[in-house]
C-alpha cells in the first residue's frame, strides 16, 4: 500500500516532522552556544548533592590577603568535572546567569577531578582536558582558576573552592597623551602563552599573541595578559600606534620585558619619542597596587 494512503503512518511522519522542526534549532543554539555539552543545575533541585561556591584569591595592598567574590572579578564562569580522563560535566555561567558563582549538581560518591576558569571573555573556555585550556580567538584576559579533587559522599556538600590568578598582565603606561589621529594600540608579543595547563598552572604552548586596544581621550594606560610558561618570564612585546584607517603611527619594540604570575609589569614613557629603536636595560621596583601581588615599574 502506498505510504500517502496508510493514514496512520502519515501522522506519525507528520508528528516526527513536527517535532523535528522544533528540536533541531534548539539543538543548533546549543552547538552555536559551545562546542562542548553544557550542563544546567539548579540549587532548588533536590537530587543536587554538591553545591560548590566559588570565591577568589586576592593579593591586596602590603601583601595581606583577602576573599573577593569571583562575580566581581569575572564576567564568565567554565568547569569541567572529569572522572579519570573523561569529561563528566560541563557547566557554563555567565554574570547575567542567576545563581552565578554557585553550582549545584548530582553526582555519585567517588573522587573526581575539577576544573574551573573564570574570565572575562566574550567567548567560552574551553577545557579540553587537566592540561589544556583555549580562550576564544585566543584572546586572554584577567583570569582565575581552580583544579584539585572533588570528594563526594552520600550527604549532600556545601564546598568552597578559591580560585587563585595564573596570568601576568603587561601595562603600557604613556606619560603624554596620545595624539588624536591614534585610535588603536597593537601589542604583539611572544615569550608567553595563549593556551593554559590547570594541572602545572602555566602556560603550555608557544604563543605569538596579538592583542589591541582602542584609544579613548585622554587615556593613558592599557593592559594585555599572558600564562607565563613558568612562576616568571620574559616577553618581547611591539606596540604599534595606530590611526583610523590602520596606518602605522609609531612603533616601539621592548626586548627581555620580564613577567610574573600575578603581578603587573608597567612600562611607562612617551610612545612617540625615540619610538623607532628599543629600550635599554631599565631599573627594576616593585610596587603593591589593588589586587595584584606587586607591580614591577620601568621606563622607556
Amino acid at each position: 500500500m502506498p505510504f500517502a494512503e496508510n493514514g496512520i503512518s502519515l501522522r506519525c511522519q507528520t508528528t516526527t516532522t513536527m517535532l523535528k522542526k522544533l528540536l533541531l534549532p534548539l539543538i543548533a543554539l546549543l552547538f552555536i552556544t559551545s562546542c562542548e555539552q553544557v550542563t544546567f543545575d539548579d540549587l532548588e533541585n533536590e537530587d543536587a548533592n554538591v553545591v560548590l561556591q566559588l570565591s577568589c584569591y586576592q593579593r591586596m595592598p602590603f601583601a595581606t590577603r583577602s576573599m573577593q567574590d569571583v562575580t566581581e572579578l569575572c564576567s564568565r564562569i567554565n568547569i569541567v568535572i572529569f572522572n579519570g580522563d573523561t569529561k563528566l560535566k560541563t557547566i557554563t555561567q555567565k554574570s547575567s546567569d542567576s545563581n552565578y558563582g554557585t553550582i549545584a549538581m548530582t553526582l555519585a560518591e567517588g573522587t573526581y577531578k575539577v576544573v574551573v576558569i573564570a574570565h572575562n571573555g566574550e567567548g567560552t573556555a574551553t577545557i579540553s582536558s587537566i592540561e589544556k585550556v583555549t580562550f576564544a580567538n585566543n584572546h586572554i584576559t584577567d583570569t582565575f582558576y581552580y583544579y584539585g579533587d572533588l570528594n563526594v559522599t552520600e550527604e549532600r556538600q556545601t564546598i568552597n573552592l578559591v580560585l587563585t590568578r595564573p596570568v601576568a598582565a603587561f601595562r603600557l603606561a604613556a606619560t603624554t597623551d596620545l595624539p588624536a589621529s591614534v585610535k588603536t594600540l597593537r601589542f604583539y608579543y611572544t615569550g608567553g602563552s595563549s593556551t593554559f595547563s590547570p594541572l602545572t598552572g602555566f602556560g603550555c604552548v608557544n604563543s605569538r599573541q596579538t592583542e589591541t586596544r582602542e584609544v579613548s581621550a585622554g587615556q593613558r594606560e592599557w593592559d594585555v595578559f599572558t600564562f607565563p610558561h613558568a612562576n616568571e618570564g620574559l616577553l618581547k612585546m611591539t606596540i604599534t600606534a595606530l590611526d583610523a584607517a590602520g596606518n602605522t603611527l609609531a612603533e616601539r619594540v621592548l626586548e627581555d620585558v620580564p613577567v610574573t604570575i600575578d603581578e603587573v609589569t608597567r612600562y611607562s614613557g612617551d610612545l612617540f619619542v625615540g619610538s623607532s629603536g628599543a629600550v635599554s636595560s631599565p631599573t627594576l621596583s616593585i610596587k603593591a597596587e589593588g589586587d595584584w601581588k606587586a607591580v614591577r615599574d620601568y621606563d622607556f
